[in-house]
């Protein structure tokens, strides 16, 4: 493969798991002699950090009206495609759909990834369901959601591989209809910025205090942020100096603050905002426990993150966690929105100092078979097989 197209929703300077999964891509397939353009959605219509690239980046401005963007996004990707050898999009709606349509129309390989279910997170976030992603699976859908759905299945079955950063999602996409021979599971690779510097100097360095207790991701219902904020109270009384740090931006921002204020909380609990890899791994430095109450997870940046950074690791038995954790070794799993197990989990692994250590050092074995050059390695072998499958 001479050349590829990745067509991703966001790339920097917007922050996410798109944008730095294109930009690890880009610069390794470029280092193997592959000329690469990322076609992306931006908030910005130029980027200076664009020309210190090694690949290739087309950017479409999101202050264009409604459906003008779109419509230029879909020209951009057939235009690109004619000069590509394969397609890679990193997702099945805005960035897929155009993708499928010029991958049917230039004959051009097409590999879709699917790190959730799209139709299910807008459903949640409108207020159409109140179901978790399992549950949703068997409900019906109509109106936009139904589209949604309609749309990211299609965009699958056009594809000739479907790339899934878990089982627990092959078993997703596999329900929607899509055939189980063009799965492949290539787990996330994490490389955090190593912060050379003590909890103490961390912990300056991001102006809190006490004794951390990070969480990270979107601010959605199925995040878990607003039970992890009202057990505080009760983990205040176990030690006085916790202090939670909830790294992410989103649509609970506003209600999760008015928890805050309601509950006193407002010098104990701190809402960050979004951050880069950089700035996250000094929250991750000052941290003494990684704490993810989730109803929902793909695969889970964040636990590896937080296990290569040498935190101890509590979180749910959602999704993809269970292919990370090995209950009571490199980590501890409670149930969703259980208020008592949880409670118990941070208590426990809090006072047990052995307990710690244990799962910190079994984290960091775990942690090392989840590289980027495994992750690129195992994404070069299915972009190689549906090229040559072409070729063929």
């Amino acid at each position: 493969m001479k050349s590829l197209l990745i067509t991703t929703g966001i790339f920097a300077p917007d922050i996410g798991g798109p944008a730095s999964y294109a930009r690890t891509l880009g610069k390794r397939f470029t280092q193997q002699g592959v000329a690469v353009t990322i076609l992306a959605y931006s908030s910005v219509m130029q980027h200076g950090g664009d020309r210190g690239l090694p690949f290739r980046v087309r950017r479409v401005w999101t202050g264009l009206p409604w459906g003008v963007r779109h419509a230029w996004y879909a020209f951009q990707t057939f235009r690109f495609a004619r000069g590509s050898e394969a397609i890679l999009a990193l997702n099945a709606v805005s960035a897929g759909v155009p993708a499928a349509m010029a991958a049917r129309l230039t004959h051009t390989p097409l590999v879709v990834r699917i790190v959730g279910d799209y139709a299910w997170e807008i459903a949640l976030q409108t207020g159409r369901t109140f179901l978790l992603i399992d549950d949703f699976q068997k409900s019906p859908t109509g109106g936009r959601i139904g589209r949604l759905r309609r749309l990211q299945t299609w965009t699958c079955r056009q594809a000739k591989a479907i790339i899934v950063p878990s089982q627990y999602l092959a078993g997703v996409v596999m329900g929607w209809g899509v055939p189980q021979e063009k799965l492949r599971v290539v787990y996330n690779g994490v490389e955090l910025p190593v912060v050379q510097a003590s909890k103490e100097e961390a912990r300056k360095h991001i102006g809190i205090s006490g004794n951390l207790i990070v969480s990270c991701g979107r601010l959605v219902p199925w995040k878990g942020f607003r039970m992890l904020i009202k057990l505080l109270p009760q983990l205040l009384q176990v030690n006085q100096f916790f202090r939670l740090a909830i790294v992410g931006d989103g649509p609970d921002q506003k209600m999760l603050q008015t928890v805050i204020r309601t509950l006193g909380l407002e010098r104990k609990v701190f809402l960050v905002g979004r951050k880069s890899a950089s700035e996250l791994a000094w929250y991750l430095a000052a941290a003494d426990l990684f704490v993810l109450n989730t109803g929902y997870e793909g695969f889970s940046h964040q636990i590896l993150e937080a296990m290569q950074a040498g935190i101890p690791v509590i979180t749910t038995t959602a999704g993809g966690n269970r292919e990370v954790i090995v209950q009571g070794q490199n980590g501890i799993m409670v149930r969703y929105n259980d208020e008592f197990n949880l409670l118990e989990a941070i208590k426990a692994v809090w006072k047990q100092g052995d307990l710690r250590e244990k799962l910190v050092a079994n984290a960091r074995h775990t942690v090392a078979a989840f590289s980027t050059e495994r992750m690129y390695e195992a994404t070069k072998e299915v972009l190689t097989e549906v090229t040559s499958d072409t070729a063929e």
